[in-house]
């Protein structure tokens, strides 16, 4: 069954990946349009955490982010795909590394790098930087449940001279790693909403008390691996340009939840100076009613 889905729906996606960009895009705001205006999707979900985030908000301006918001969320849909046959000169005109000599000067260093960010902007093409670099970028992932279209996707990251890991072994694989003094940059997008359990940390984000993820501050202070945010910004339709900032270069030397709290914070000033580029489709307040109560 799953390869015939992927026999029935890749030349699909084939003809929408070789689409002249004006084309293209206009084919994103048809998609945008009947998800958004036709059959709402998520619409409850994304007004719901949008207003989590900005409990001052008018309507008027929830439906404003709520509008912006889906059309971006099919600009970055559809990039993935146009990856099938974007050539690498034409990407790198698309996400430009503002200043790529942050990682190089650690790649000289023979050093591995964190690079975190939230999803925000186009933190699916940041796998470009493999075009950049000397050393391969690494996405953790959550591995598809189709083989052929995991395969797919694999295929056009090793295009960009870049890898995935499977989140379930991101541990493994980075220790393997350091062992053999392979350096890799390493991409966590880390304000997914973990499952609580007793010793999750809590803490803010967006004005709301959330679990969050500490698993790159963890790996990183175990090897003292450098941490980098990626501050990535839409210039224009289509186009991108990441900036990074050096959270920590001793990792080992910082307390516990430091980085974790820098990349939150910074995260959240990409957020509030325009609230479109987030991905407001993912429930990520859904655990904000289990917080433990402390004893008094």
């Amino acid at each position: 069954m799953h390869f015939l889905v992927f026999v029935l729906t890749y030349p699909i996606l084939l003809i929408i990946s070789l689409l002249p960009f004006p084309v293209f895009y206009a084919f994103s705001d048809l998609l945008s349009f009947f998800l958004g205006r036709v059959i709402g999707y998520r619409k409850k979900m994304i007004h719901q955490n949008i207003r989590l985030a900005f409990p001052n908000y008018s309507e008027k301006e929830v439906n404003r982010v709520s509008r912006s918001f889906y059309r971006h969320m099919c600009d970055l849909f559809l990039e993935i795909i146009k990856g099938i046959t974007l050539p690498n000169r034409e990407i790198k005109k698309r996400l430009i590394p503002k200043n790529i000599e942050v990682l190089r000067g650690f790649e000289k260093q023979n050093r591995s790098t964190i690079i975190i960010c939230g999803h925000y902007s186009s933190w699916e093409w940041m796998l470009s930087l493999g075009l950049w670099l000397d050393n391969t970028p690494y996405g953790i992932y959550s591995p598809l449940s189709n083989p052929y279209f995991d395969r797919l996707i694999r295929k056009i990251r090793k295009k960009y001279r870049a890898d995935l890991i499977p989140r379930f072994k991101t541990i493994e694989t980075i220790a393997k790693h350091q062992k053999k003094h392979i350096y890799g940059h390493y991409g966590f997008a880390s304000d997914q909403s973990p499952r609580p359990k007793p010793k999750s940390y809590w803490r803010t984000f967006l004005g709301v008390d959330v679990p969050v993820f500490t698993g790159a501050e963890r790996i990183a202070r175990e090897y003292n691996i450098p941490v980098v945010f990626a501050d990535i910004q839409r210039v224009k339709r289509g186009f991108y340009e990441v900036t990074f900032k050096v959270i920590s270069d001793q990792s080992k030397e910082t307390k516990t939840n430091e980085i974790t709290d820098t990349f939150i914070e910074l995260l959240e000033a990409q957020i509030y100076k325009d609230p479109t580029q987030y991905l407001w489709s993912h429930n990520r307040f859904k655990h904000r009613h289990l917080k433990p109560v402390k004893a008094s």
